[in-house]
């Protein structure tokens, strides 16, 4: 018991300090957040921040909580918690995915000088803005600046010299931008640069041996280099190459496709590479040569493989589909011949395979779609050939090009079936035969359907108007690359517009079509057709069509291009048309068509004779055949109005007179061979009658003889 009690006086002093000391602590944490709470920004930065704010539009009020005396909360401002120093200044337009709001919540002005005063930035983020002038020359001496992104302005001029300065700069965005000169050799000082990227805007290169160590750098649509850049060798360590547009006219070199093991991304799309004659180890040699090495699917790290739009020749090496972790995959545009390797099998993440404008033959693959994630295919402008592979249905495919190859065939009923997503289909240029499958109709998102140069038959289906994406508007994304798993890829379509052939890019998610042209398709236009109210481009030209034109064509308020031409329509043209003001490309030639061309509106712009000719019956302007004027006309009809009064006076005339002869006859002489009284008293009346004319007669006679010798003796 006595143990006891000395035991715990002892444990008390025994943890005394350790509870006086957690209380220490705990007092000085309090004391350390409460004096966070106190600090305020520095007055001279708040000052610089007032007036970059005072030369800057904000239309959208971002800025208004830029009031007060603490500046540190304001929205956008990022201060040290121990200095009260601005470290972050990040006013970057965040509304870059609402098409509504993103151009009026721009900022717009200059990047003003005031900015150097915040010496302790390290992250200034000014992108996606309506910004215009010059990046200060000074701007060098933020010191402190780790990440720096100008992107998305109108910024102008070249970069300053005293950007090599920024010895901690570790991403440089200057993208999208009007900004040109040659890209500084100071550049090449930044040794912690880590992202470099530099595309969209008309520099001229420069060369360097710089001391970083790249991960990404994104170059595009400048000049840059006719050769591939000697530095780009000493970057070991890159995850990202992007080159795209850069002007480089050179082989690919073999050390590029042994850079880096973990680069995920490389885009050579655009340029004039070419391949060379291969070395005996890391080329294909089985059908020609190839610039692509045959064992690029070790590459195990890539993600992303785009060298579209070069001289690229030679086949695809099979090894390309042993890139099992890869997104996107585009070759298209260059010289590639033989087939489409086989086994995509374990290609279980890639959503895009462009192979489009090269010389591949064969068949589709039956395993291009045993992985269920593609969304879009391009196959088009090759010499592909068979029937459509039924495998196609296993894709979730929002894109199907397969036009201008040898396919053959119909049109299989499943696309309209199992392709519920489907936005876009190209199928033109084909050999397709049979009919228009019904099931197209159910494609309530299709809004490209160009089925244009087959040998398609039958008649349009009538249940083409209930396509209900090309019945309502469809916003342009401001950010119109499409974004897949981090990925940008710009996918483009070239169509038949306006008359011409014309390749769709940003754009191409709003533009709306139906080419039927160039088939023999029979029947009328079907009536539905013009619940399309948003449709922008219809050309049915150069089948069989016939009837007439729809009366209320006019409700198609969103046409741009409207192609009937080399049919056997018939009638007038509807006066509704002339209600489309979008109308600005018109061709009804050659059908049999009747009356006079519409002259309101945009009929009045539709100049050119060709738009009516082979239409024997139209008449007006532009054509030579005048149609009479509205008195001319008025004037006919009262002539023709007389002339058939007149006409049926005639008749009525003859017929009276042959009624009336008979009637008159037989009611004199039949009443008097029935009537013995009346026939006694009657030829009494006449002989009466005949004797007085005769005594009349001879005694006028007797009295014209007397008084003519009486005047024959006077004379003797």
């Amino acid at each position: 018991m006595a143990t006891r009690k000395t035991f715990i006086p002892f444990l008390v002093l025994l943890l005394l300090p350790l509870f006086l000391e957690f209380f220490l602590l705990e007092a000085l944490v309090i004391n350390s957040t409460d004096g966070d709470r106190d600090v305020v920004c520095i007055e001279m930065e708040r000052k610089a921040l007032l007036k970059f704010k005072g030369g800057l539009e904000d239309p959208s009020g971002r800025l208004s909580s830029w009031v007060g005396g603490d500046c540190c909360k304001w929205q956008g401002v990022d201060c040290n918690n121990g200095t009260g120093h601005v470290i972050k200044l990040d006013l970057k337009n965040p509304y870059q995915s609402d098409e509504a709001a993103f151009p009026l919540s721009r900022l717009i002005g200059q990047i003003s000088d005031s900015l150097l005063d915040l010496k302790y930035l390290n992250y200034l983020d000014l992108s996606k803005n309506e910004l215009s002038g010059l990046i200060p020359d000074s701007i060098g001496n933020l010191d402190h600046l780790r990440y720096l992104d100008l992107s998305d302005n109108s910024i102008s001029g070249s970069i300053p010299a005293s950007i090599g300065r920024l010895l901690l700069l570790e991403e440089l965005d200057l993208s999208h931008n009007g900004m040109n000169g040659t890209i500084p050799e100071s550049i090449g000082q930044l040794k912690e640069l880590l992202s470099l990227t530099l595309d969209w805007n008309p520099w001229k290169g420069g060369d360097w041996i710089p001391p970083f160590s790249l991960k990404v750098i994104r170059i595009g649509n400048c000049i840059l280099s006719q050769t591939f850049p000697a530095w780009l060798g000493t970057q070991k360590e890159l995850y990202q190459i992007i080159l795209h547009n850069v002007g480089i006219s050179d082989t690919v070199p073999e050390w590029l496709w042994k850079l880096s093991p973990q680069l995920g991304w490389l885009d050579l799309s655009r340029n004039q590479l070419r391949g060379k004659p291969p070395s005996p180890l890391s080329f294909s040699t089985s059908h020609g040569w190839s610039p692509v090495p045959s064992n690029i699917g070790e590459l195990s790290s890539l993600r992303v493989l785009t060298i579209s739009g070069n001289l690229l020749n030679g086949t695809i090496p099979s090894s390309l589909t042993n890139l099992k972790y890869s997104r996107i995959i585009d070759l298209s545009n260059n010289h590639l011949s033989g087939k489409i390797p086989n086994h995509w099998n374990d290609m279980e993440m890639l959503g895009i395979i462009d192979l489009s404008k090269n010389r591949l033959y064969g068949e589709i693959p039956s395993s291009k779609c045993s992985i269920h994630v593609i969304y879009l295919l391009k196959l088009g402008d090759n010499h592909l050939s068979g029937e459509l592979s039924p495998s196609l249905q296993n894709c979730s495919l929002y894109s199907l090009d397969l036009g201008n190859n040898r396919f053959s065939g119909e049109i299989p009923k499943w696309i309209g079936e199992r392709m519920s997503s489907l936005k876009q289909l190209r199928l033109q240029g084909n050999m397709l035969t049979g009919n228009i499958p019904e099931q197209l109709c159910g494609l309530s998102d299709l809004r490209i359907l160009d089925l244009a140069l087959n040998n398609l038959s039958g008649s349009i289906p009538p249940c083409l108007g209930h396509l209900s994406a090309m019945n309502h508007v469809t916003l342009l994304d401001p950010s119109p690359d499409y974004l897949y798993t981090d990925y940008y890829y710009t996918e483009g379509m070239e169509l038949v517009v306006k008359g011409k052939q014309m390749e769709f890019e940003r754009i191409l998610s709003i533009v709306k079509l139906i080419d039927l042209s160039r088939n023999n398709l029979s029947g009328e236009i079907p009536h539905g057709i013009t619940n399309l109210s948003t449709l922008g481009t219809l050309n049915l030209s150069r089948n069989q069509l016939t009837g007439k034109i729809p009366e209320d064509i006019g409700a198609m308020q969103g046409l741009e291009t409207l192609d009937l031409s080399s049919n056997r329509l018939a009638g007038p043209i509807p006066l509704s048309m002339a209600s489309i003001t979008s109308l600005s490309h018109l061709n009804l030639s050659h059908n049999l068509l009747s009356g006079p061309i519409p002259t309101t509106n945009q009929f009045s712009t539709f100049n050119d004779p060709s738009v009516y000719e082979g239409n024997l019956g139209l008449c007006g302007l532009p054509l030579s055949t005048q149609c009479s004027t509205p008195n001319e006309d008025h004037k006919d009809e009262e002539d023709e109005k007389e002339d058939l009064d007149d006409g049926w006076e005639t008749v009525w005339f003859f017929t009276s007179m042959g009624l009336g002869f008979p009637v008159g006859f037989w009611a004199v002489c039949g009443t008097l061979a029935l009537k013995r009284t009346w026939r006694h008293a009657y030829f009494r009346f006449v002989g009466e009658a005949k004797d007085r004319m005769y005594v009349f007669i001879a005694v006028n006679v007797a009295r014209f003889q007397r008084k003519m010798k009486r005047n024959g003796g006077a004379h003797g």
